[in-house]
């Protein structure tokens, strides 16, 4: 890979630990330190999210039909939505938006707090490793 390439994950070359280091690592360490994909936490939280937010308001249109207060407010937060079948998919369209921006950023945060905490204990063992340097000389 050359030097000006970003790698795939997102995290930038400094932070990447070397192959040959690779080789000692375990591979469940390896990956309990690996970055989540942003999109997919996002899209599947979304999903999650907007799939509850219909089969609520579904529930409450063919079961509790009588009583929609406690999921009507639900349109304070989703421009549009409604208890009825159109508010189901208005419901599951904001529910997938709301879900997808919160998972995007619940995997950002992780990312860039892993990444931080590598960067800070790699640093500490660098300046750990070479205090005495001057020492030797």
């Amino acid at each position: 890979m050359a030097s000006d390439e970003r790698p795939q994950s997102g995290i930038p070359p400094e932070l990447l630990i070397p192959e040959e280091t690779l080789e000692d690592v375990p591979d469940r360490l390896l990956l309990a330190f690996a970055p989540l994909h942003k999109r997919a936490m996002g899209t599947a939280i979304g999903l999650a999210l907007g799939v509850v937010v219909f089969g609520l308001t579904v529930f409450h249109v063919v079961v509790l039909a009588d009583d929609p207060i406690g999921i009507s407010l639900l349109r304070e937060y989703f421009y549009g939505y409604e208890v009825s079948w159109k508010g189901a998919f208005l419901g599951f369209f904001w529910g997938f938006v709301a879900g997808f921006a919160a998972g995007w950023f619940a995997a950002f945060m992780r990312n860039l707090v892993v990444a931080t905490s590598v960067w800070i204990t790699r640093t500490r063992a660098e300046l750990a490793a070479t205090r005495d340097f001057l020492d030797h000389i």
